[in-house]
């Protein structure tokens, strides 16, 4: 093959000269010094096919890999399934096996995708599991409550959840709201160590005016075991025919009032112990 134009116009003659300085071990380099061949596309053709003398080859540590990934990618496996497999990075597998053709398609669409969520679901699955052991892991710990935990506990809680005094509107009452049955039993619990007795309390259900108000009245009573006839009135939420209702259904039950009659006094005191627990708290960060 003759080149068109300048010093490599005697293409032919010039390979000729290429392929026997290569034989003879000379390196690319050593090539193109002695020919004058400065233009890399000319030096790839007039040593095409020519392979490089063993002393110019340089170990790679990543010869193994490239030979295993174009092995594997042979075979018909995904880039995914050879980074899992080799644990090199999909960049590395691509420049190794791009010139190799791609595997076919060994699945629809269709079936690819139902693995693909078969795979995640387990994965939630795992998930789930490793939730739930750890969470059974950190109940464990808490072991049973003594009095003074309790104690520490309810305060936090109904300084948290209950009503409080404000300056500019005095109330020193106390007065506990809450959806959730756990709570409920905690903050009962805390009562009763306190020797509150529960005909000093008033119970009343907080709920939407749509929601079954009867169901949720002896859930509540059942829950804090006293009779559904010791109910006050419902308060009822009314209706705003704008919005879209999230809380429906079965589980939906509103949220328990719990009053303290003549509560003025323990209020003092349960801001008391508040203030006592948060000065403690302040003086660790000190």
């Amino acid at each position: 093959m003759a080149h068109s134009h300048g010093k490599y116009a005697d293409f032919e003659g010039l390979r000729e000269r290429a392929v026997a300085l290569r034989r003879a071990g000379l390196s690319r380099r050593q090539i193109r010094d002695r020919l004058h061949v400065d233009n890399n596309d000319i030096l790839n053709r007039l040593l095409e096919g020519e392979p490089p003398p063993e002393w110019t080859k340089r170990p790679n540590a990543k010869d193994d890999l490239r030979d295993k990934a174009r092995e594997l990618r042979l075979q018909g496996w995904t880039y995914d399934q050879i980074q899992v497999e080799l644990g090199c990075s999909k960049s590395s597998i691509s420049l190794w096996v791009r010139d190799l053709p791609r595997p076919e398609r060994k699945r629809s669409y269709e079936e690819a995708a139902a693995i693909a969520r078969r795979g995640w679901e387990a994965k939630l699955q795992i998930r789930e599991e490793e939730r739930k052991q750890r969470k059974e892991a950190a109940r464990a710990e808490i072991g049973a409550l003594t009095d003074r935990e309790l104690f520490l506990a309810g305060i936090a809680l109904y300084w948290a959840e209950g009503s409080k005094s404000k300056p500019y509107a005095r109330r020193e009452c106390v007065t506990f709201v809450n959806s959730d049955p756990d709570v409920i039993a905690l903050y009962l619990a805390w009562l009763d160590l306190l020797g509150v007795k529960k005909d000093r309390m008033r119970f009343r259900v907080m709920i939407h005016e749509k929601a079954d108000i009867g169901a949720a009245e002896r859930y509540w009573a059942d829950s804090a075991a006293v009779d559904v006839a010791v109910f006050l009135k419902a308060t009822l939420k009314k209706h705003n025919p704008k919005t879209v209702r999230k809380n429906t259904g079965d589980d939906y039950r509103g949220c328990l009032v719990i009053k303290v009659l003549q509560g003025a006094d323990l209020y003092q005191r349960i801001e008391g112990w508040w203030t006592g627990i948060a000065a403690n708290a302040q003086a660790r960060l000190r």
